[in-house]
């Protein structure tokens, strides 16, 4: 994901749902970087 391994689930006692559950929807850092890039551009064009 681009995380370091156990970056999310690496505390002590967290159960295997309770470590899907803290992952939740969440996307990968990439993913959220490339979106950021997206609207930027769009808000740096002229309106048409």
């Amino acid at each position: 994901m681009g995380l370091p391994e156990r970056h999310v689930t690496g505390v002590p006692g967290l159960t295997r749902r309770a470590q899907l559950h803290a992952l939740g929807n969440g996307v990968v850092p990439q993913q959220a970087a490339h979106a950021v890039r997206l609207l930027l551009d769009r808000s740096e064009r002229p309106a048409s």
